[in-house]
């Protein structure tokens, strides 16, 4: 347990990040699925355009290594360019 202030500062800070991280990826995994989940093509472009905008913005913040970021993006492109 924490003694001194700024390590009780350090721990707070680390809580709210990691809480607000979470709601971040939480929201990256319900884009990929709605793309996933598409089976209209011009439906699927539009959900993959808003996808790879928000996992960009995850690489670039740090929430995701930007190979898991790039490696997503591929994964989803791939799909709706099969449709």
């Amino acid at each position: 347990m924490a003694r001194n202030k700024s390590a009780i500062k350090r721990t707070r800070q680390n809580e709210k990040r990691n809480e607000h991280n979470t709601n971040r990826r939480s929201r990256m995994k319900t884009l990929i699925k709605k793309v996933f989940s598409s089976t209209d093509k011009a439906q699927a472009e539009t959900d993959l355009k808003e996808a790879i905008s928000f996992i960009d913005r995850m690489s670039v913040k740090g929430v995701v290594h930007k190979n898991t970021a790039a490696r997503k993006k591929a994964q989803l492109t791939k799909f709706v360019n099969n449709l």
